[in-house]
């Protein structure tokens, strides 16, 4: 645990030299806060209700929220009876003012229900039902018209419910800053343009309060992506009314737009989504407040190793299986790739993923290496059950495995081995598999995992967890034991795949359009030297991104076991920079510049600090400069059976740099060399 400290220390002292604004002294869990009279609401459709992303960012920064915050703080939200049941504890509230404000709402016609959600920090939960306002519907509707010239059809019950929870929380904010005394000072944050009207209600009704609006992701480049726009290249030159128009959501745009336009203080969760709100919703983002994750950072520094060790052992049981029949490679000579999100085939880069591993294919037989690649596409489609060679396989390996371990002691696993000897690449039978995108392009690319082809693909069209009868592994102990994640996304506002490798120590590839990729950049000046591979896919042409994807796997390839352990140590330690107790200073900013943008100097915010640029330096084990002669690659264990312990020492690779790039075979040329 001190060493834990010690690490935490290093880091928290160097971002706080150039973030002054982060002050573990103001987590003093609301003190402060109520000595000043200060309240943060934070508001979003996905508040103990998950629907999607959003729902992880809000539950995750909650607990350090929290610590600043105390019983200042709250989250208001949609009353969901379903998830309330499993994550909320509903009670009445005990602070007069909460008390009185949701009183009156009640009195009003409304159901309001009060409790604590049950995550880390038991943070307090305000929820509207938003069936119960429905009275009102026509009533709200007719007040964003007149405020805002915003109208929304009758059909669309999504935008009709968000008019009537924006107008539910205006009228709490209103109600509830009326029965504070002496003034207070309200923060209000909205995520999104499902919590956006209420934002435009609060402005329009001039309640006296700082308001923040963050979009994740804008409404129209959601929309935009999913088709086959150029869009990158074209963010100047889109008619946003019309493309709205066309896709039947000029009103929900304009929602979000307007709540753009009136928060005091714009963000957004990375550049590209910056540089992508500046052209669509025509305000550059005020403050950039990157996603975080609860780091939880193991006493004994190579724990997280040990797991890896035996989750990939678990992952080599079911590529036994699934190879039954073709297993001819050696698993100690073995590495596994994956990539997973939502079926979006384009926007997550699976087209390009599929592409690259064609190249790598061909790499890895051109010089004669004798390593094996498995990589396992992880997306959710449409099936009817399992693939039953799959499981057959799965079934025959296990019992021969129970066989074999009573001879063990005498031939040992070998024998499994070799009695192991074209396997199935999907696991499940996919509904309509030929009009299926991912089964197409591993057509198209011939990556058939034929007994001579070096890399094998597993298409998974399901999440994973723990009662999968194929892998019984959870998703996360699924990619602790993962060599290499692979997430070449061309849409991407942030990318919680690649942060949650990160913090497992699990070495990725993203690419500069993801905002993830492009917070690392920013942040490390050597991100390859830390296991964080970003391919160009803003300024290159598809063609040159799919080679240098291709480039960086056959690179991690040729990495010797020892160079890969080391890797791992350095990937790992980056885990510190994705904790929300660093990050959270990104929205500590946006809250003070709002509350100094209404309150002024009763906000009592020091706005002396200097904005500097963070960038963390390149490990000392990393060769000086990629000129250099001097042989930088550690040396090779002589067996590389042979006890590991001592790799996971810290201090191992101060002596022992490693050297990330290694070339592709001579002669190799570009197979399948479409414009994707």
């Amino acid at each position: 645990m001190a060493m834990q400290a010690k690490r935490r220390n290093s880091f928290y002292k160097t971002l706080k030299n150039v973030e002054p604004e982060l002050d573990e002294r103001e987590l003093d869990r609301g003190a402060s806060a109520a000595a000043n009279n200060k309240w943060l609401f934070e508001i979003a459709w996905e508040v103990a209700n998950k629907v999607g992303g959003i729902y992880t960012v809000i539950k995750t920064k909650a607990p350090v929220t929290v610590e600043e915050w105390g019983e200042q703080y709250c989250l208001i939200g949609p009353y969901n009876e379903s998830c309330v049941r499993t994550e909320v504890e509903i009670l009445e509230p005990h602070h007069i003012v909460f008390r009185e404000t949701i009183g009156n709402m009640r009195r009003a016609g409304f159901k309001v229900y009060f409790g604590r959600w049950l995550i880390d920090g038991y943070p307090k939960v305000i929820l509207f039902d938003i069936g119960s306002a429905a009275w009102k519907l026509d009533e709200f509707k007719h007040e964003l018209w007149e405020a805002a010239n915003i109208g929304v059809p009758w059909h669309d019950r999504e935008s009709n419910d968000a008019v009537i929870f924006g107008a539910l929380v205006a009228w709490f904010l209103q109600d509830f800053i009326k029965n504070t005394q002496k003034d207070p000072l309200v923060t209000a944050h909205y995520h999104e343009w499902l919590a956006g009207a209420g934002l435009i209600y609060t402005r329009t009704r001039k309640i006296n309060a700082s308001l923040i609006f963050t979009t994740h992701a804008t409404l129209l480049g959601r929309y935009l992506c999913a088709g086959s726009a150029d869009f990158y290249n074209d963010l100047s030159k889109f008619n946003l009314d019309k493309e709205a128009g066309d896709r039947q959501i000029y009103h929900r745009y304009c929602m979000e737009r307007a709540a753009v336009h009136c928060a005091h203080t714009f963000t957004t969760v990375s550049e590209i989504t910056g540089v992508e709100a500046e052209h669509l919703l025509k305000r550059k983002p005020d403050v950039i407040t990157p996603n975080g994750l609860n780091v939880i950072k193991f006493s004994a520094l190579h724990e997280f190793q040990n797991l890896h060790a035996i989750n990939k052992e678990k992952i080599s049981d079911f590529v036994r299986g699934h190879f039954y029949g073709h297993y001819d490679f050696d698993l100690d000579k073995t590495l596994y790739f994956f990539t997973a999100g939502r079926y979006e085939y384009s926007n997550k880069g699976a087209d390009m993923f599929i592409e690259s591993l064609a190249r790598l294919n061909y790499y890895l037989k051109s010089c004669n290496s004798d390593m094996t690649v498995v990589a396992f596409l992880i997306f959710p489609a449409r099936t009817n059950n399992f693939n039953v060679e799959s499981l057959r396989g799965q079934a025959i390996a296990k019992q021969l495995k129970d066989t074999v371990s009573n001879v063990q002691g005498q031939i040992g696993r070998r024998l499994f081995d070799v009695c192991l000897s074209l396997p199935p690449i999907c696991t499940h039978n996919v509904v309509d598999d030929s009009n299926d995108q991912v089964l197409n392009q591993i057509r198209r690319c011939s990556l058939f995992n034929n007994r001579h082809d070096r890399v094998k693909i597993v298409f998974h069209p399901e999440f994973l967890n723990s009662t999968n009868p194929l892998f019984a592994l959870d998703y996360e102990d699924f990619v602790r034991g993962c060599h290499l994640g692979v997430f070449p996304s061309y849409y991407e506002p942030w990318g919680y795949t690649p942060a949650e490798c990160t913090v497992m120590g699990i070495p990725s590839i993203t690419t500069n359009l993801s905002g993830f990729g492009c917070f690392m950049q920013d942040h490390i000046i050597d991100p390859k030297s830390y296991g964080i591979y970003i391919v160009d896919r803003r300024f290159k042409s598809p063609e040159d991104s799919v080679r240098e994807l291709a480039q960086y796997m056959f690179d991690f390839a040729c990495l010797s076991r020892r160079q890969r352990i080391i890797q791992r140590n350095r990937t790992e330690r980056l885990s510190e920079m994705l904790d929300w107790r660093n990050l959270g200073v990104y929205y500590r900013k946006a809250r003070n510049q709002a509350l100094t943008k209404v309150f002024g100097d009763k906000a009592k915010i020091d706005a002396s600090t200097e904005k500097k640029e963070f960038k963390m330096l390149r490990p000392a084990s990393a060769p000086p400069s990629p000129s250099s002669t001097r042989a930088s690659t550690p040396r090779a264990s002589d067996d590389d059976e042979e006890d590991d312990s001592h790799l996971y020492d810290d201090d191992e690779e101060e002596n022992q740099p490693i050297q990330f790039k290694a070339s592709t075979p001579e002669g190799a040329t570009v197979v399948n060399s479409r414009k994707l």
